[in-house]
């Protein structure tokens, strides 16, 4: 197998052009942490700086993953939004877990975040597919995600005739099948590259009788 395509290993001079990095600071605040680290890498992402990875396990145990948007945070959870008859809409309902993973190439730096997850309020859920542009309302409307498409055709003709009928209207009505999921965090880990692979990883759990524990773990 070739390994042309892969990397090199960073050497002594290029960890010594690239310098120290601070360490993920102590604090009780893991959400307030996550907000500036994601703020810092909203300026400095080329696109997309609220991408994650999120995984699911399906009815056999297998971990199923993929990249979503996230669309909220705070010291309520993490909120995105999804279509709830796709896989990982059908996975969550009967497996209410999930994990998290943020990964701020500009930044090298890593967040994990594992909890329970729920569904969000109707209320909540229409406010935020309101905002969204009308043209990608219609196409939650039309899409059958993660379910087998025939035909492009099929799907661009589907949204041609919903567009025949709304338009560009901002009254486009959220379909019953379309919400949001809101993920409560027990564990947030946060990962800051070093030199020599001696990474920095500071793991908070969420303790019962309410707060945060912190320990320090090795890269």
């Amino acid at each position: 197998m070739s390994s042309s395509v892969i990397p090199p290993s960073p050497s002594a001079a290029d960890y010594a052009v690239e310098g120290d990095r601070p360490l993920v600071p102590e604090t009780g605040d893991p959400i307030g942490l996550f907000q500036d680290w994601m703020a810092q890498a909203r300026a400095s992402e080329p696109n997309d700086s609220n991408a994650m990875s999120l995984a699911t396990v399906d009815g056999e145990g297998r971990p199923d993953v993929r990249i979503v948007l996230l669309k909220g945070v705070d010291q309520d959870g993490f909120t995105f939004f999804t279509n709830l008859e796709s896989t990982k809409g059908v996975q969550l309902a009967a497996n209410p877990v999930a994990a998290l993973c943020f990964h701020w190439k500009s930044q090298r730096r890593q967040v994990r975040v594992r909890g329970p997850v729920s569904l969000v309020s109707a209320e909540e859920a229409d406010t935020y597919f309101a905002s969204r542009a009308a043209q990608s309302r219609i196409s939650a409307i039309a899409s059958d995600q993660s379910r087998p498409l025939a035909d492009r055709a099929v799907f661009e003709q589907r949204v041609a005739e919903i567009s025949s009928i709304y338009g560009d209207d901002k009254d486009i009505p959220r379909p019953v099948h379309w919400g949001g999921f809101r993920l409560v965090p027990t564990e947030i880990e946060f990962w800051q590259d070093q030199a020599f692979r001696m990474h920095d990883r500071l793991r908070f759990y969420r303790k019962d009788a309410g707060g945060w524990a912190t320990v320090r773990l090795y890269p």
